[in-house]
């Protein structure tokens, strides 16, 4: 470049140095107004985790990315506004609608942020105070808000971009009747989450099991088209929702008393023990600590077996606790073994007498 064409380059320059410097002036103020909001947030945020409200600090931490973004998308779209004006280039006529779609998508993403982090906060602060958290309800709520946000989202996106909502909505209505033929399996999962949800015949961490079919474990996840159920052998099991319309279902985690019920014989020789045995049985049993007195007591004699004289054990405990179930059990049963050893009988088990005709001779070899 001689020095001719260097001074004519300068001289352009100087020309568009006035929406140049526009531009500048508009991404430093973008950087700046990026740099304090952050400082900003940061201090805010520092202040609400001191409160018990879970509200402030939700809302905090929602809006710090989202607000950032916001703040870049308004100042490149004021920068390129001038930009077109000054040079009069096509490509920059996409700059109002693009500004349009990202500010929606601000928001969008401001609002589940907030959804996202107030479950979370909620449910985290029930817990240290030590109150239920029903996680089923908090989850299904949670969806209901993120799926409203998300095609509230597009329609305004769409409106946005000149396109009919009225026209979108009426062939969404043609259009939905061959998808519900076309995927009606995928709308009877769906209705059979929303039905769980609303039913709530289980929640996430509740013991399950089907009579009708081979489902038993430890429900994980409720989806809207999928219940995830961890197995007792620690195997994932997932079941479409719309099974659970059809079958009947047990919830053992909701239990109010565990049951123990057995049958326990002893030998005819000590059929005349019986009574005392049976009483003393009920007597322990009443004054057991850990049998509810409130529900079902029985002990009686019970049947004429081919090898023993037989009594029941009819009881619930208080503790649901499996494991601590069968210790329970476990007591009450070495209990009976003692009682029925300190009446002096035995607990029989199964036995045959041979009656004979006549006088038995054994010869002896030669």
């Amino acid at each position: 470049m001689d020095a001719k064409e260097l001074v004519i380059w300068f001289q352009s320059l100087g020309d568009h140095a006035g929406w140049i410097t526009q531009v500048f002036v508009i991404v430093f103020a973008a950087l700046m107004l990026d740099f304090v909001q952050r400082r900003l947030m940061k201090r805010v945020l520092l202040r609400s985790e001191k409160t018990r409200s879970p509200w402030d600090e939700a809302l905090v931490q929602s809006l710090r990315r989202p607000l950032s973004v916001f703040i870049w998308v308004i100042g490149i779209a004021f920068a390129a506004t001038i930009v077109q004006q000054q040079t009069k280039a096509g490509i920059f006529e996409a700059v109002e609608p693009i500004r349009n779609v990202g500010m929606i998508v601000c928001v969008a993403w401001f609002l589940t942020r907030l959804v996202n982090n107030l479950e979370s906060n909620i449910i985290k602060q029930r817990e240290i105070k030590g109150k239920p958290v029903d996680l089923t309800t908090a989850d299904a709520i949670a969806k209901l808000f993120r799926i409203s946000i998300g095609i509230t989202a597009v329609l305004v996106t769409m409106q946005t971009l000149g396109f009919s909502i009225s026209g979108v909505l009426a062939f969404g209505g043609i259009g939905g009747i061959a998808m519900g033929f076309a995927a009606k399996d995928l709308l009877a999962n769906f209705f059979g989450g929303l039905m769980i949800y609303l039913d709530r015949p289980f929640s996430v961490g509740d013991w399950v099991r089907s009579p009708d079919r081979e489902i038993e474990g430890t429900v994980e996840t409720i989806g809207w088209r999928l219940t995830r159920i961890r197995t007792f052998d620690k195997r994932p099991l997932y079941v479409p929702n719309a099974v659970f319309t059809s079958i009947s279902v047990e919830n053992p985690s909701r239990m109010s008393n565990r049951r123990i019920y057995e049958t326990i014989g002893i030998r005819y020789d000590d059929v005349t023990k019986m009574r005392a045995i049976v009483d003393d049985v009920k007597a322990m049993l009443s004054n057991h600590p850990e049998i509810d007195q409130t529900q079902t007591l029985i002990v009686n004699f019970n049947a004429f077996a081919p090898s023993s004289v037989d009594f029941f054990v009819y009881t619930f405990t208080k503790t649901t606790n499996w494991v601590y179930f069968h210790e329970v059990k476990q007591d009450v049963l070495l209990q009976i073994t003692e009682i029925i050893t300190r009446h002096g009988a035995e607990i029989a088990f199964p036995t045959s007498t041979l009656h004979m005709a006549g006088p038995v001779q054994v010869e002896q070899g030669g």
